[in-house]
């Protein structure tokens, strides 16, 4: 409308112009040469005008290009507002909602036109209130907040953790306008908190129990095999010094001590293995030693139980440097746990050893049986400490269930793999696989 009227005005100047052009035209000749040279400065006054009406009209077109995009980018603004993911809010120096998006009134339950102009305060659990209120003073002083939490209470529904990110407004003078609030609904966060610090308690507690029942087992074990060593050595002490002197039936007795002495001392030595395993201190002895050697003397050692079941027992080598650094003593325990479980679930044929070189710098020891097998749903399982096939399994063969898991725990520290292959009814293949060197 400014800019018609500016108009309208260059045009009625231009017409006084053109009448007084005509006044010129009329005057007298003393007159005219004044006239002239005011008629000249009012042209020239004229196209000044018209300079500055075109300016203006340009400049008017681009404050209505610079409108519209302030226009597009407020109306942009506005729905990045109210379809952001998280709650965001308006309030001025009180708590009083001015602007609230989407987001923020689904998190309340209050319809916009409602909420605005309401105290923040009224959805905070009425508990926490004053502390809330006491909160908002202090915001004054402050330029923004990160990660409050707070508890919001809808107008419908329960409560639920909320974090909060708060920046200040001013005005262009410095003066506190208000505040934004961003919330973030962290119930799930912290449900999540909750949990991990349940699970980290009941590791704790796992850990510690674990902790004492190894402590337990080892002492318990201790003590159990001293008395047990006393009863082997004066039982075999009656039979090599009195065995002709004992009756059959107290020879039998004494044997049958000796024996089932031998078998407890055995279990016990196994739970203290496992015992010191799952503490981590057991420490190996590091030494050369000649792999073929080892396994054939093992293999040897236990043959009579092999012989006892009239079951095959073979060793097969295939091998140019049988020379390994490890710890010897470990990898013959290893060897006879492998062995001792291959004949006791193995009642018809055999069980067979091979040595080989997989490559330059491992060895593979394979030790299978045509026993009794392992379903394929438990193969998971077998390697676990106290497992054993089923209970009638632990009934008839013994055993607790060590063996298999100690095995595990000293390859693993050797550096070395076990892995076993087997079919129900059909026997099973454990393959376990030494580095040359144990450092390497």
């Amino acid at each position: 409308m400014d800019l018609e009227k500016f108009a309208q005005q260059i045009e009625q100047v231009h017409q006084r112009t053109k009448a007084f052009d005509q006044c010129v035209g009329e005057s007298s000749l003393s007159q005219k040469h004044l006239l002239v040279q005011a008629l000249e400065d009012l042209h020239t006054a004229l196209e000044e005008l018209h300079v500055a009406e075109e300016e203006l009209i340009a400049q008017n077109e681009n404050l209505a290009i610079a409108q519209n995009l302030i226009e597009k980018e407020h109306q942009r603004y506005l729905e990045l507002f109210d379809c952001a993911p998280d709650g965001y809010l308006v309030t001025d120096t009180d708590g009083k909602i001015i602007e609230a998006n989407r987001a923020a009134t689904n998190q309340i339950k209050v319809p916009k036109k409602f909420l605005i102009g309401k105290p923040l305060s009224n959805y905070i659990p009425e508990e926490e209130r004053r502390a809330f209120r006491t909160q908002l003073l202090q915001l004054r002083r402050m330029e923004q907040i990160q990660e409050w939490e707070i508890r919001l209470q809808p107008r419908h529904g329960n409560e639920f953790d909320c974090s909060i990110n708060l920046t200040t407004v001013y005005d262009d003078q410095g003066n506190l306008l208000g505040w934004r609030w961003l919330l973030r609904d962290i119930t799930a966060r912290k449900q999540a908190e909750e949990q991990l610090r349940s699970i980290q308690l009941q590791n704790l507690q796992l850990q510690e129990a674990t902790r004492i029942k190894s402590q337990f087992i080892s002492v318990v074990s201790h003590e159990l095999r001293t008395p047990m060593n006393t009863i082997l050595g004066f039982s075999q002490l009656l039979l090599r010094r009195y065995y002709h002197l004992l009756p059959p039936e107290l020879k039998t007795m004494v044997e049958r001590i000796v024996n089932s002495g031998k078998q407890l001392l055995a279990l016990i030595e196994d739970i203290l293995d496992f015992s010191t395993l799952e503490a981590d201190k057991l420490e190996l002895q590091r030494q050369e030693f000649n792999l073929v050697e080892l396994v054939t003397d093992t293999t040897e050692q236990l043959h009579f139980l092999a012989k006892q079941k009239n079951l095959t027992l073979a060793v097969h080598t295939n091998i140019q440097n049988p020379i390994i650094v490890n710890d010897k003593d470990r990898s013959r325990q290893v060897l006879v746990n492998l062995l001792d479980n291959a004949i006791k679930f193995t009642n018809v044929g055999g069980v067979f050893v091979e040595v080989r070189q997989t490559d330059q710098d491992k060895l593979e020891v394979m030790v299978r049986d045509t026993g009794i097998g392992i379903p394929e749903a438990e193969l998971k399982h077998i390697f676990q400490g106290f497992w054993q096939l089923n209970q009638s399994t632990t009934r008839t063969h013994g055993g607790t269930g060590l063996g298999l898991a100690i095995v595990d725990k000293l390859l693993h520290l050797m550096n070395g793999t076990i892995t076993v292959e087997s079919k129900e009814g059909e026997g099973s293949t454990f393959c376990i696989i030494l580095p040359r060197n144990l450092n390497s």
